[in-house]
């Protein structure tokens, strides 16, 4: 999604992560199983919702299937005309865990705007698609942002989060600013990285980057000025909902991708 142009940093006195703020993701004997929700072949079990289209609707095959990954790719001479693009998986989630591969190649498609440029992510706890207005761009959600480079010396980081339509919070503070970077460095083009999230209801979210703590945010909830929001009536903590994979112009692909549904906590 959209950088802000003010951008908040992980070094930010105000918004340090405590290592005593439990830094590592659930783990346990008796744990459940991961579970595969995308078989490598088809996409069962997942709904487009491309803008400006009707919700299920893919008219240029945005997203596809090959060689066992969901792949988002755009013709050579198309004009990307804002089609941000969105895969529901087909279930609303409270607690569970998420992990997938993901990875950038190719150009970027003609007209995509500059912050896209390899930029893309999943969203969790995102609105039903149904209730996306055909023009709308972003569900309501929270996004974690997947960003990629074409220099190993880049300054570029992955694994932040962007907020369209709600807020965070990071140790007890209010974060209203729309994106907020980590400070794990974005991989070069080409190259699988695995990502893995940790959602807690309305509670916490973990994000980790090969297996290492990434980026923790609290108790997200509804940014009742946006339009979006307040057209649907929400308030208060963001609890539950779905998530979805991005297409914003540059091409990415998916594979791996895993749910380990847990129980809430007691």
């Amino acid at each position: 999604m959209k950088q802000a142009r003010r951008i908040l940093s992980l070094s930010t006195p105000l918004l340090i992560w405590a290592c005593s703020a439990n830094p590592t993701l659930t783990t346990s004997s008796d744990a459940p199983d991961w579970a595969p929700i995308f078989d490598g072949e088809t996409l069962n079990g997942w709904t487009p919702k491309i803008a400006g289209q009707p919700l299920g609707s893919d008219a240029e095959g945005l997203f596809r299937v090959e060689n066992g990954a969901i792949v988002v790719a755009y013709d050579s001479d198309a004009d990307f005309a804002g089609a941000f693009g969105h895969l529901y998986f087909d279930a609303d989630l409270t607690d569970y865990r998420l992990r997938l591969d993901y990875r950038f190649f190719g150009e970027q498609a003609l007209g995509g705007p500059g912050w896209a440029f390899m930029n893309s992510g999943v969203m969790v706890h995102a609105q039903a698609p149904e209730t996306m207005r055909q023009d709308q761009a972003f569900p309501v959600s929270v996004e974690a942002q997947f960003l990629g480079t074409r220099s190993s010396d880049s300054s570029r980081t992955t694994a932040n989060i962007c907020t369209p339509g709600t807020h965070i919070s990071r140790q007890g503070a209010t974060v209203t600013q729309h994106c907020i970077n980590s400070e794990t460095r974005a991989a070069i083009a080409g190259e699988w990285v695995t990502f893995e999230i940790e959602v807690r209801g309305g509670d916490m979210m973990q994000l980790q980057i090969a297996g290492e703590p990434a980026f923790r945010l609290e108790t997200p909830v509804y940014d009742t000025d946006d339009g979006d929001v307040a057209g649907l009536g929400l308030a208060g903590p963001v609890t539950h909902g779905y998530i979805a994979l991005q297409a914003e112009s540059h091409p990415v692909a998916f594979r791996n991708i895993q749910l380990m549904r847990l129980d809430p906590p007691s």
